[in-house]
């Protein structure tokens, strides 16, 4: 199943800034920088790469139900790759 380029302007702009944000972690780490600061700006990293991957499986998940003959297997596949993520 190909994803909508269309949705995914958000989804690419998260990823982004998460992308910024982890070249930011590795600055501090290279700088010694506090383990709580460090810790508190994986945690962003993390969770932005989990809400992009989020919106990645919700828009899949929509287009399998409404363009797709056989959505049962595509549901299946949808949520074998949400589980992947919690």
């Amino acid at each position: 199943m190909q994803l909508d380029p269309e949705g995914l302007g958000p989804v690419i702009n998260r990823i982004k800034r998460a992308q910024g944000q982890l070249g930011g972690v590795l600055r501090m780490l290279e700088e010694g920088r506090d383990c709580e600061q460090v810790v508190t700006q994986l945690a962003a990293v993390s969770k932005a790469l989990d809400r992009a991957g989020f919106a990645i499986i919700a828009s899949g998940l929509q287009q399998c139900l409404t363009a797709s003959d056989d959505a049962e297997m595509d549901v299946k596949k949808m949520e074998k790759l949400f589980l992947s993520l919690a």
